[in-house]
């Protein structure tokens, strides 16, 4: 019966890892870049390399963009406050004619460039956990769904191996392709299995709405207003469609302080500016806890009155926790390393399953005259190298791309994004196409792109290495420099080892 049962797990552990393998990398590999999420939109946009003063501005600085933004017919208007990792002001709000974000001088509070790329916190980030298709939740399903394949790989991964703790101890560099791959993945998966088993387990809890409908459908009636404002503490009453001035914001923050015992607000919100039914929203900060904790005070616009004081349920700061160990937004900077670290274990656990599933069945594929391998080879390539060249591309068409560019009516933006797509899509075809060559020539792409991002980041704003590293308030900066040029030394070293390698009769073959 165990050998049975084994077997059994040996099929599906190969099978989940060779169908959703390539989706899992691609999770793996922007949720790793998502650690420094906030990192790279400084790299990305040049204006926003400042640093936070000592002293926070009035609110009552932002008194005029709540009027400016009610005149425009804007139902909602926030304000993010700064802190180290981003240290902007974030406005944001829907007018009649679209969305409106703008990045604040922390200093004057006067709106900074137009940064033109949704660089980190709105593309890496959000593909994360979503590929950033949004259509009925599509994306949510997909990584939900590569998430619960991750939680069967880990399972099934231990009960494979027996031995999996010696094996932990087990690499043999000197052995042949086959066995040093084999002894990776099992030194990858042991390493990091705690981590991957949390991350994946905490991504389904995140998203429960989503995926587990019913926990909130049954106790809630289906009624997902009720559901958001007990559980979310979610305050709202309908517009008295009658205009009154809006009372002081500064007493309306002080009031916060004291109430968190000096503790700073995290976002002010003003639901239907300009209105007498108004509602300012003032959110608790946690950059300081794990748990990414809902504490909110509502307060009666006109007057200042506060109207509602909300604080998470224990079921729910539980849930917030979760979420606080998953997206890691608090500061720690040595957890948030070790969270990139075990990001990239994750990326070489899954890579090298694939290329253990390629070498395993190369000999008898070809034998049989199947293509089984061919296929799976080229989007082994795309799914690792390809998705590594784009977005390193992405980085490279931000420093290329000037600041109003525009093709066929897309915006700076989007041409970045476009830029990340198609690059991809190439990488797959080229795989296909070179399928001998393929993994030294996406190698040395990744190596040329990745110095290209630095000296370009360098020319176009001045912050090259040797001024980033001394500069407080440019860290940021040359740490993703200088993990561009790590990448590209570890890329092109790869690539003039597969190069020089013992040619493969068998993979000589395939590819005639």
């Amino acid at each position: 019966m165990e050998p049975t049962f084994r077997a059994s797990m040996n099929w599906l552990h190969t099978w989940t890892g060779v169908v959703l393998g390539g989706l899992l990398f691609a999770i793996f590999w922007m949720g790793t870049l998502s650690v420094f999420d906030r990192e790279i939109d400084r790299w990305m946009a040049p204006a926003t390399r400042l640093v936070v003063p000592d002293d926070s501005l009035p609110a009552e600085k932002f008194r005029p963009a709540i009027e400016a933004a009610a005149a425009a017919g804007a139902t909602m208007w926030t304000i993010v406050f700064p802190e180290e990792r981003q240290p902007v002001y974030r406005e944001n709000y829907r007018s009649k004619d679209g969305f409106v974000l703008r990045f604040l001088d922390p200093v004057t509070g006067a709106a900074l460039p137009d940064p033109g790329t949704l660089a980190g916190t709105r593309f890496i980030f959000p593909f994360h956990y979503s590929l950033n298709l949004r259509v009925w939740d599509i994306g949510y399903w997909l990584v939900g769904i590569a998430g619960m394949a991750m939680l069967v790989l880990c399972v099934s991964g231990v009960v494979i191996h027996r031995k999996i703790f010696t094996e932990f101890f087990t690499f043999r560099a000197e052995k042949k392709p086959r066995r040093l791959i084999l002894d990776l993945h099992n030194v990858t998966g042991v390493l990091g299995l705690p981590f991957h088993f949390m991350i994946s387990l905490s991504g389904l809890i995140i998203f429960f709405s989503i995926y587990f409908p019913s926990v909130w459908q049954l106790p809630f009636d289906g009624k997902r207003e009720l559901f958001n404002r007990e559980t979310w503490g979610n305050y709202s009453r309908p517009k008295a469609d009658q205009a009154a001035p809006l009372a002081s914001l500064d007493d309306m923050v002080a009031e916060a302080r004291r109430l968190w015992a000096g503790e700073e607000p995290f976002y002010m919100r003003v639901t239907n500016p300009g209105d007498a039914a108004a509602v300012v929203q003032i959110g608790r900060s946690y950059r300081d806890v794990v748990t990414m904790r809902v504490e909110t005070l509502f307060f009666d616009a006109p007057s200042g009155t506060l109207l509602s004081r909300f604080e998470t349920a224990p079921v729910v700061t539980a849930q917030r926790f979760i979420s606080g160990l998953h997206f890691i937004q608090f500061q720690h900077w040595t957890l948030r390393w070790i969270y990139f670290a075990l990001g990239l274990v994750g990326c070489v656990l899954i890579a090298t399953g694939y290329l253990f599933w390629l070498e395993s069945r190369r000999r008898k594929h070809t034998q049989l005259g199947l293509r089984g391998v061919s296929i799976v080879d080229g989007l082994t390539i795309g799914s690792v190298t390809g998705i590594i060249a784009a977005t390193l591309s992405f980085f490279v068409a931000n420093r290329l791309l000037p600041a109003d560019a525009t093709v066929l009516g897309a915006g700076r933006a989007s041409l970045e994004m476009w830029v990340f797509y198609l690059v991809w899509l190439a990488t797959f075809a080229h795989a296909w196409m070179r399928p001998h060559r393929a993994w030294i020539e996406q190698c040395w792409a990744i190596a040329a792109l990745a110095v290209a991002a630095v000296v370009l980041n360098g020319i176009t704003t001045g912050d090259h290495l040797g001024r980033s590293l001394l500069d407080s308030r440019l860290q940021a900066v040359g740490g993703m420099d200088l993990l561009l040029l790590i990448g590209a030394a570890v890329a092109a070293l790869t690539a003039l080892k597969l190069e020089y390698r013992k040619p493969d009769p068998v993979r000589a073959r395939q590819h005639a």
